[in-house]
């Protein structure tokens, strides 16, 4: 089986395209290792499967919208159904993760595994991230991520197993506050995901405060505040790092293009500011940048 490739293929909403495993098997396992510049980190994505992340090393901060959690080495941390959330080394950080489906434990949507104790997690809106440093349960997941990287004998039954220990105890940590019926997400991701989907699809126009603050029907003010509270980051930021990502993976999917073209490409009205900003967040010129990874 062993573990899949980290690489991110993302809409425009910031879901997630690459299946994680197989229909038969619905988990994948992978190992990132994380610095503290931003092209190391790990976009703002998201995926209809639960994610489980084990430090293994160093400290990491992960980010979802409103909410900041500094993990070091021991600790787990599992990331609920379509919750936005960004990773990066804190300084650094060697990460284990399994992404699946709650197929994988509850067996589908008819079930008793699924109606008791899987529907009322997914549905509660108070669970975006659960976090704990009990050694029991980081030997449990260790004990799937290793059967996952290995391919060890009947690794589907170690991982099925681990994996349900540790959802049922998030269950058991969060039953006494868990919904009967699936509630709304919460004003603030509804408005920052129709926000980052409308930049995500018109990054190459030329965008101003006021059309993306008019994607979720808001003031320029309440853009700024919405931003602030969820990602951590103003509106034309997030803007800028967007078109100079996509600028990134352009320069190499693109070698014939010249660095003028690939610049209005993303939006940019003059090269030569590209380039400044570029340098700034990849330290080093797109021309440098391109000729590092031919």
């Amino acid at each position: 089986m062993g573990l899949q490739n980290c690489g991110l293929n993302i809409d425009a909403a910031r879901r997630e395209l690459n299946p994680h495993g197989t229909s038969e098997f619905p988990c994948a396992g992978y190992l990132c290792r994380l610095s503290d510049l931003p092209t190391d980190a790990i976009i703002w994505h998201r995926h209809e499967e639960l994610e489980i992340i084990y430090i293994q090393e160093g400290t990491m901060k992960l980010l979802v919208p409103g909410e900041e959690y500094h993990l070091v080495k021991g600790e787990i941390a599992l990331i609920n159904s379509d919750i936005l959330h960004y990773a990066i080394g804190d300084p650094f950080c060697e990460l284990h993760s399994a992404v699946f489906s709650h197929v994988l434990v509850s067996g589908g949507n008819t079930t008793a595994f699924y109606k008791k104790y899987v529907y009322p997690l997914l549905a509660f809106p108070g669970f975006t991230v659960w976090r704990t440093g009990r050694q029991d349960w980081a030997e449990d997941f260790q004990a799937a991520f290793s059967a996952l990287e290995t391919d060890a004998f009947a690794c589907e039954f170690t991982v099925r197993e681990r994996l349900s220990r540790i959802l049922l105890s998030c269950f058991q940590a969060f039953a006494p506050q868990l919904p009967t019926q699936r509630s709304e997400k919460n004003t603030d991701t509804v408005r920052i995901e129709r926000m980052l989907e409308y930049i995500h699809t018109h990054y190459f126009e030329p965008l101003q405060l006021s059309d993306i603050a008019q994607a979720a029907d808001l003031s320029e003010r309440e853009c700024l505040r919405c931003f602030n509270r969820t990602i951590g980051d103003t509106p034309v930021q997030y803007l800028l790092k967007h078109r100079l990502l996509r600028s990134a993976a352009m320069l190499h999917s693109m070698p014939s293009a010249s660095i003028a073209e690939i610049s209005a490409k993303c939006g940019f009205d003059h090269p030569s500011y590209y380039t400044k900003q570029f340098r700034r967040f990849y330290q080093c010129t797109p021309r440098d940048y391109r000729s590092q990874r031919v």
